[in-house]
């Protein structure tokens, strides 16, 4: 037993570097040493029915891998009980899912679990709510909508969520669809006149996951009877989890009665990850793709990282192109050699940023000129109206001749947050409707603009 509780210790201080210290208090602190081993299994007692099912459904993969590494000599299993699942000798399983069978029922991808989800500031709230709606479907947040740009994870934390829910209870019925998708099987469902399935499919789900909510924009029909499946589902505590590429309040051509709607559950967004967190995300990818490689050098990972920031699926396909150029070339993993197989990618994205940049740099520019003001006084926190009012022209002129997020304008004066950001859009929007004077200023502006961009 001595054995087996050593290596329980070595286990939990690789849990302890892994994680954050509050989901190690949370959840591995409390637990136990080794109450029983049988049957290649070693069962630890934890103190709840949550942190129980929390460590079997989360970390239960994680901790198996690291007893198979630390303990090679025999074929040994956790599982997490409680007092009064250690009477008898009856079998004690962990509801682990078979991640042999990628696809599950409700169009769910089975890989796509909050165990591999990579946490970091830019995700962690996000992370942690989806954690608690995917633990009480239809009582935390409802409808639940997550928005960020693309390729960040919204996909991932949703689809996670519907596979929390059926590792709990199999019998909940989970769908996961594409707005797009949902487009066109209504509109295929009404030249069939099968609307009676389509209302019985979707009006019967427990929990219903819609990607890319934004797709939806300028389709009237499809709105309207989203609008009655979205009140029909959350009158009964449905859960609702909805994806997006922006805000609610930034839906274009969607019905307010509809964007409303979506707001009054539990919004949250999905930010760009810092560098550590990419190399993180890189470290992860490698362990479940290509565990034969963990040893790479650190700045191999800080190189690709520095480069792919603001796209994760981006991120992970420059890592399999540096693993493939190498192995084919059999050459070492190394900056050099990652330098060459990026080459391509690396230039046409320091073009294309290097011309997205001179844009916005160009705006700050002619708009700080215009009000006789430097641009490091127009980014900056200065908050008089001398500042103000040219700061909010060039955040409105960025948003409107560019359409990008209002997270990534931030970043751009002085890493002011998405609120600020979009309160000055607004206002100078609603001012547009009423004062020539700056109308005529913006006009003159975008003249400048223009004539500089030739």
């Amino acid at each position: 037993m001595k054995e087996y509780d050593a290596l329980w210790g070595q286990i939990l201080d690789t849990l302890r570097s892994s994680y954050s210290d509050e989901i190690y208090e949370d959840l591995f602190e409390p637990l136990s040493s080794v109450k029983k081993v049988s049957g290649g299994y070693i069962h630890i007692m934890a103190p709840s029915v949550y942190v129980k099912d929390r460590i079997n459904r989360l970390y239960l993969t994680r901790i198996n891998t690291l007893a198979a590494t630390l303990y090679p000599k025999e074929l040994i299993k956790f599982k997490f009980v409680l007092a009064s699942d250690l009477v008898g000798e009856e079998q004690l399983v962990g509801p682990e899912k078979n991640l042999d069978k990628k696809y599950r029922t409700g169009n769910l991808i089975a890989t796509l679990s909050f165990d591999n989800f990579v946490v970091g500031k830019s995700n962690r709230f996000a992370f942690q709510m989806a954690l608690k709606v995917a633990d009480q479907p239809g009582i935390v947040a409802n409808p639940f909508y997550i928005f960020g740009d693309v390729g960040l994870g919204k996909t991932h934390l949703m689809q996670a969520i519907g596979n929390y829910i059926l590792d709990n209870d199999i019998n909940q019925k989970v769908l996961y669809i594409k707005a797009s998708d949902f487009i066109e099987e209504l509109a295929d469902q009404l030249k069939k006149e099968k609307m009676d399935q389509f209302n019985e499919k979707y009006r019967d789900l427990d929990v219903l996951l819609i990607d890319d909510i934004q797709m939806l924009a300028g389709a009237p029909k499809t709105q309207m009877e989203f609008f009655r499946l979205f009140d029909l589902l959350s009158q009964q505590n449905k859960q609702i989890v909805i994806t997006s590429d922006k805000p609610a309040s930034e839906l274009k051509n969607i019905m307010s009665r509809l964007s409303s709607r979506f707001e009054q559950g539990l919004v949250v967004d999905i930010g760009i990850p810092d560098l550590e967190h990419r190399v993180d995300i890189l470290r992860k990818k490698l362990s479940t793709e290509a565990p034969d490689v963990m040893d790479i050098n650190p700045s191999v990972l800080e190189f690709i990282a520095s480069y792919f920031t603001t796209n994760v699926r981006e991120l992970e396909g420059a890592l399999k192109r540096v693993l493939f150029y190498c192995v084919t070339n059999n050459i070492e993993i190394t900056v050099d050699s990652a330098a060459e197989a990026l080459d391509t990618l690396i230039k046409t994205r320091k073009k294309t940023e290097a011309l997205t940049e001179n844009n916005y740099d160009r705006i700050q520019s002619v708009v700080s000129d215009y009000y006789s003001i430097t641009v490091h006084d127009l980014i900056g926190k200065r908050r008089n109206a001398k500042f103000t009012l040219p700061r909010h022209i060039a955040m409105y002129l960025i948003k409107n001749k560019y359409n990008i997020a209002y997270q990534t304008i931030g970043a751009l004066f002085g890493n002011r947050d998405h609120s600020t950001v979009l309160a000055a859009c607004e206002k100078i929007e609603n001012d547009l409707k009423h004062n020539e004077q700056l109308k005529l200023a913006i006009d003159n502006i975008l003249k400048k603009v223009d004539k500089t961009s030739n």
